[in-house]
C-alpha cells in the first residue's frame, strides 16, 4: 500500500509537481503589491535581516550583563524576555511572586530597574524588541523615560512592543483585565505613539504562541491575521487612519520543521494581509499593506533528548524564516528544553543565523524558491485554507467574539492532540525521542537562576520607595485611575507615574480597581 504524504497541517503532497499544479504563478516583483515575494526590491542583498536574539533573567544586572554579551559579538537587535510577574502587572514582593521572580525572563519593577538593563547601552543605537503584552504600556512608557534620561530623541527610538493581548486569550494566559479593557490599551498605546514615537511598532501580532500552543501551520496565520484585523478594527473605531498606524504594526510568527510548509506560509500570509488592507480597510499607502515580520525558531520542536540534534533542527528553521523573507530572526538555543541557555549555547545560536547571512549564498538573490511548482502550490492552498477559516471567525463576529466562544482554543487543542497522537503512533517521528533513542545521562553544564533574586529584587523595591516622592507617585496614580474612568489616553498619565518612580504593580493596580480581572 502506498504510503499519504502530507504537510503538518494536513495538505495531501504530491509524488511530483508541474506547471499546471500552480495557478497564479507569481509574476509580481518583490516589493510590489501584494508582496508574496517579499517587501523589499532588494531584500537581503542591500541588507541582512535583524539578529535579534532573545534574552532576559534574573536580575536587571544580570540581563545587562548578556545583552552586552550579546552585542560583542555580533547581536543587531536587543530582544527583552520579562520574568511572569512582570508580565501579569504584580511587583516582586507580591506574595504571587514567589518561585517566579526572575526565573523565564528579566524582574522589572520600577524606572530604576529599567537604568540598570540598558546601562552603557545607548537606545538611540539600537533597536530593542519586548515581548510584554499586559503592561506593555507600563513597559514602553519606562523604555521611553529612560530614552528622555539619555538625551535621545523619542522620534527616532526604534523597537517593537509585543502588546498583542488577543493571543494571551487565545493561547498563553498572561492577560489581567477583560479583553474589551485590554484592547482600550492597545488602541490608546497606537495614538501616543504615533505623536511621540513614530518610528516604534507598536504591536507584535504573534503567531508563535499560538503555534507553540499547538496550532498548525494554516492555523497560525489565520488565528493571527484574524487578530491583526480585531486590532484594526478597533482602532478605526477609536478615530485613527489607516494609514497612520498599519505602517507600524509588525507581526511575529513560528518557525517548525516542515520547511517548505514554513517558507509557504511565510509567502501566503504577506499576500492575504496586503489584501485585506488594501480592500477591507481601504488604506491607500503600500507601506501599510507590507506585512514585517519577525521569526522565532520553534521552542516546542527542541528536544531534552539528545539535544545536539536541536542545532540542525534550529538551522533549518532559521533557513525557512530566511527563505521565506523575515526581517529579523531569533535562533533558539540548543539547551532551552533543559533551561535557559548559557553564553556558549546563545553564541552558537547566534553563529546560526550568521553563518546562513555570510556564507550560505542564499541572501544574494530575493526569494530564491519563487517559481518551485511545490512551493507556489504550497502557497496557494495555505493562502486558500486561511482565507476560509478568516471567513469562519468573521462570521462568528470577530476575534474577540471567537475567543468568547472558545472557538478558537478547540481548534487548537483538536490538532495538538492530532499532533502528539502521530508522535504516540509513530506515524511523525521525532529523532532521539520515538525513534533513534540511546540511552544517556545529562552531564550539561545548565545555566541555573539563582534562588536568592527575589529577596534582592525585594530589597531594591523597598529602596526606590522610600527615596521616592510618594505623594507625587500617589497623585499620578489617581491621574490614571481618572483616565481609565474616562476616555482619555493613558499612556501620559501612565509616563507621569513611571517618571515618579511607580511600580509595574502599583499601576497595574490602578487599573484593576477601574476594570477588574478577567477569569
Amino acid at each position: 500500500m502506498d504510503k499519504t504524504f502530507q504537510t503538518d497541517s494536513g495538505i495531501p503532497i504530491k509524488e511530483t509537481y508541474f506547471p499546471a499544479d500552480v495557478h497564479h504563478a507569481a509574476e509580481e516583483k518583490p516589493g510590489e503589491y501584494p508582496f508574496t515575494r517579499g517587501v523589499y526590491p532588494q531584500m537581503y542583498r542591500t541588507r541582512l535581516w535583524t539578529m535579534r536574539q532573545y534574552a532576559g533573567f534574573g536580575t536587571a544586572k544580570q540581563s545587562n550583563e548578556r545583552y552586552r554579551y550579546l552585542l560583542s559579538h555580533g547581536t543587531t537587535g536587543l530582544s527583552v524576555a520579562f520574568d511572569l510577574p512582570t508580565q501579569i502587572g504584580i511587583d516582586s514582593d507580591n506574595p504571587l511572586s514567589e518561585g517566579e521572580v526572575g526565573k523565564v525572563g528579566v524582574a522589572i519593577d520600577t524606572l530604576a530597574d529599567m537604568e540598570i538593563l540598558f546601562n552603557g547601552i545607548e537606545l538611540k543605537n539600537i533597536s530593542t524588541s519586548m515581548t510584554i503584552n499586559s503592561t506593555a504600556a507600563i513597559l514602553l512608557c519606562m523604555y521611553a523615560a529612560l530614552a528622555k534620561k539619555q538625551n535621545a530623541d523619542l522620534k527616532k527610538i526604534s523597537g517593537t512592543i509585543q502588546n498583542d493581548i488577543l493571543k494571551e486569550y487565545i493561547a498563553r494566559g498572561t492577560y489581567i483585565y477583560p479583553p474589551r479593557a485590554s484592547m482600550r490599551l492597545v488602541t490608546d498605546t497606537f495614538a501616543w505613539c504615533r505623536n511621540n514615537l513614530p518610528s516604534w511598532n507598536t504591536i507584535s501580532i504573534s503567531g508563535y504562541h499560538i503555534r507553540e500552543a499547538g496550532s498548525t501551520a494554516v492555523q497560525e496565520a489565520a488565528f493571527t491575521i484574524a487578530n491583526a484585523k480585531e486590532y484594526v478594527r478597533s482602532a478605526l473605531q477609536a478615530g485613527l487612519d489607516i494609514d497612520e498606524f498599519a505602517p507600524r504594526l509588525s507581526f511575529f510568527f513560528n518557525a517548525h520543521n516542515n520547511f517548505f510548509e514554513e517558507i509557504a506560509k511565510y509567502r501566503a500570509a504577506r499576500k492575504i494581509w496586503a489584501e485585506i488592507v488594501k480592500e477591507e480597510f481601504n488604506a491607500k499607502k503600500a507601506e501599510s499593506m507590507k506585512l514585517r515580520f519577525h521569526t522565532q525558531t520553534g521552542g516546542s520542536t527542541l528536544t531534552a533528548q539528545q539535544i545536539e540534534t536541536n542545532v540542525p533542527r534550529v538551522t533549518l528553521q532559521a533557513l525557512a524564516a530566511v527563505l521565506g523573507g523575515t526581517q529579523s530572526l531569533h535562533t533558539n538555543a540548543k539547551d532551552e528544553a533543559l533551561a535557559l541557555p548559557t553564553e556558549d549555547s546563545v553564541r552558537l545560536a547566534l553563529r546560526t543565523q550568521q553563518v546562513i547571512g555570510y556564507e550560505s549564498g542564499i541572501t544574494e538573490t530575493v526569494d530564491p524558491l519563487a517559481g518551485s511548482y511545490y512551493v507556489e502550490a504550497l502557497t496557494e492552498e495555505i493562502e486558500k485554507r486561511v482565507k476560509e477559516y478568516l471567513s469562519k471567525i468573521d462570521e462568528l463576529g470577530g476575534s474577540v467574539r471567537a475567543i468568547e466562544q472558545q472557538f478558537f482554543q478547540q481548534e487548537i487543542a483538536e490538532s495538538a492532540y492530532k499532533y502528539q497522537r502521530a508522535i504516540d503512533e509513530k506515524k511523525k517521528i521525532i529523532v532521539g525521542v520515538n525513534e533513534f533513542v540511546t540511552e544517556e545521562e545529562n552531564h550539561l553544564d545548565l545555566l541555573k537562576v539563582d534562588e536568592t533574586i527575589r529577596a534582592q529584587q525585594m530589597n531594591a523595591l523597598a529602596a526606590v520607595k522610600k527615596n521616592r516622592n510618594n505623594e507625587t507617585v500617589q497623585a499620578a496614580l489617581k491621574k490614571i485611575i481618572s483616565a481609565a474612568k474616562s476616555t482619555e489616553n493613558l499612556l501620559p498619565p501612565v509616563l507621569e507615574a513611571v517618571e515618579a518612580y511607580a511600580s509595574v504593580g502599583e499601576i497595574s493596580d490602578a487599573l484593576r480597581t477601574v476594570w477588574g480581572t478577567y477569569e
